[in-house]
């Protein structure tokens, strides 16, 4: 079955760059902070600030633990030359290790989820200094199969590339003109000393996301989609993902206890009296 998840580069750029400018704008702000790990989402994420905002509205923010990679450091920092917008490093391995020492038997699950919230503490402290707005890196395959940080890496206060799938992304990373060395290298949070997001996902992006366009956009069911040509298992794995990760697309429930309440009835739009 063919399925075309090709995008209109320059009308997701125009829309995309509409967004980070009003929603900045109408919190009573003008500059926008992205942390920029060398990888492909916080590039395009970076790339559409800087044009929604101006550069110097921008700043890139590089927090590398001992591990990271050499090449991400050099990458985040070829994207910031190229965007012309500012950049500082803070070394994130002193914060982090304390927790990380306390059991010496940590999973790397625990360890990646630490790093996660250590680095959305340095951003948030920092978009107090630069008096800015944090800036989203999540995309639309990530947030359905939750293949994020509560809290840490999904913490934001706008997220221009949610509804872009990790394939669509390098389409708008190319339109962008974005370094080759950031669209070419496998995916990857940068956590641990090898690790990449389809080895740990077990799945390949390419593939993952055309199963999710048909059950999310097209509104398939799992039968449907083993019909189309996908294996069962695969279908059933990628489900379960979905539903179990729900939680991480929702703000925290609310016991209701009054006629009125926060999410249920009291459902003002956040630009209310403006």
């Amino acid at each position: 079955m063919n399925i075309d998840l090709s995008i209109n580069t320059e009308l997701a750029r125009k829309i995309l760059t509409g967004f980070v400018r009003t929603e900045i704008t109408r919190a009573g702000f003008s500059r926008a902070l992205v942390g920029l790990s060398g990888g492909l989402d916080s590039a395009v994420a970076c790339a559409l600030a800087a044009e929604a905002l101006g550069p110097k509205n921008v700043l890139a923010i590089r927090m590398p633990y001992r591990s990271s990679a050499p090449d991400s450091l050099q990458d985040a920092e070829l994207v910031a030359d190229q965007l012309g917008v500012s950049m500082e490093t803070i070394e994130i391995t002193e914060m982090a290790e304390p927790l990380l020492h306390r059991d010496p038997q940590i999973s790397n699950v625990r360890k990646g989820n630490i790093l996660a919230r250590t680095r959305m503490i340095v951003l948030y402290d920092q978009s107090e200094v630069f008096k800015g707005l944090v800036v989203g890196t999540s995309n639309k395959t990530e947030i359905l199969l939750g293949y994020t940080t509560l809290w840490g890496d999904m913490a934001a206060a706008i997220n221009p590339l949610g509804d872009l799938y990790k394939t669509q992304l390098r389409q708008l990373g190319r339109a962008l003109a974005l370094p080759a060395s950031v669209l070419e290298k496998p995916p990857s949070a940068d956590l641990w000393v090898g690790q990449t997001d389809e080895g740990e996902m077990g799945l390949t992006y390419d593939e993952v996301d055309r199963l999710l366009f048909l059950l999310v956009d097209q509104r398939f069911t799992p039968e449907e989609c083993v019909e189309a040509g996908f294996d069962s298992a695969f279908v059933q794995k990628v489900m379960t993902r979905i539903r179990r990760n729900h939680f991480k697309r929702l703000m925290p429930p609310i016991a209701k206890l009054s006629n009125r309440t926060a999410g249920y009835d009291f459902l003002y739009p956040r630009d209310w009296g403006t």
